[in-house]
């Protein structure tokens, strides 16, 4: 072979190099969570429960999923796995290029402040702020200002502008979650989590806020991730991951509410 073959050859090695290092990369990039070979037990001996069971999945940018599955079936363990709020017994969890397993209690503060945002059932807000400083507050705690031109987007999207110097004694359910949900974009993260955000809301409420985070994942390109019990709740997901005795046994695309509680129906039979 001459050099200049060899130099021709090389290069087109380098490149076909570069091109699948690119690819990997582009495809780690696309992934906002990512769990590995699951485990989480509680307890010892004969009461030990195993909670989740070599669960793997992988939560892409820009998408909205829904976790169910019959009580004990171990999804909000995962959700807590998934979100540094509880760790596992073993196997691995990713947010974005970050490795949970290995952070200190100082790191998983700093990435559940900078990188998480969180919606929960019971909307978690400080009584004597207002709603204003309820939604600034993770900011204000991490010493960032916040990006006027995103958190004037986020208030008007959800339609808080004339509730902005009321308290959560002064604001409905309904209001309180959508407070929640500004609150948990405000910061711009990475990926938002919600454990069962409308099991304390009215069916109109309810759908105020899936419409507000689904719109977050449509019109703002976040990722979106929520423990849910409700089939009209997970229709408003790109996909919904089943669970049964701590293991993924089945995921639905493009689902709708019959179609998801069809899947439970199926589930809680077996």
């Amino acid at each position: 072979m001459t050099a200049d073959a060899l130099g021709t050859e090389t290069h087109a090695s380098s490149e076909t190099s570069a091109s699948t290092a690119g690819q990997a990369a582009g495809a780690a990039e696309a992934i906002a969570a990512r769990a590995t070979d699951l485990v989480k037990l509680y307890g010892i001996g004969d009461t030990q429960v195993r909670a989740l069971d070599g669960v793997s999945a992988d939560f892409a940018r820009g998408e909205f999923t829904a976790i169910m599955g019959p009580s004990g079936s171990g999804k909000s363990t995962l959700m807590h796995c998934l979100a540094g709020l509880d760790s596992s017994t073993s196997g691995t969890v990713r947010i974005g290029d970050t490795d949970l397993t290995g952070l200190s209690d100082k790191q998983m503060t700093r990435l559940r402040r900078d990188r998480i945002g969180f919606v929960f059932q019971a909307f978690n807000l400080v009584p004597t702020l207002t709603a204003l400083e309820n939604i600034t507050l993770p900011l204000d705690i991490a010493g960032r200002a916040p990006d006027r031109e995103w958190l004037d987007t986020v208030i008007d999207r959800l339609g808080l502008r004339d509730r902005l110097t009321h308290r959560p004694s002064e604001l409905s359910g309904g209001q309180q979650q959508r407070v929640a949900c500004a609150r948990a974009l405000a910061g711009q993260p990475d990926i938002i989590f919600g454990d069962e955000p409308t099991g304390n809301l009215d069916s109109r409420s309810s759908g105020e806020v899936l419409s507000i985070l689904r719109a977050a994942v449509d019109e703002f390109g976040q990722t979106v991730v929520i423990v849910t019990h409700e089939p009209h709740a997970a229709s408003f997901a790109d996909r919904v991951i089943f669970l049964a005795d701590g293991a993924i046994v089945d995921e639905l695309r493009d689902p709708t509410a019959d179609s998801v509680l069809d899947r439970m129906k199926k589930l809680e039979s077996l």
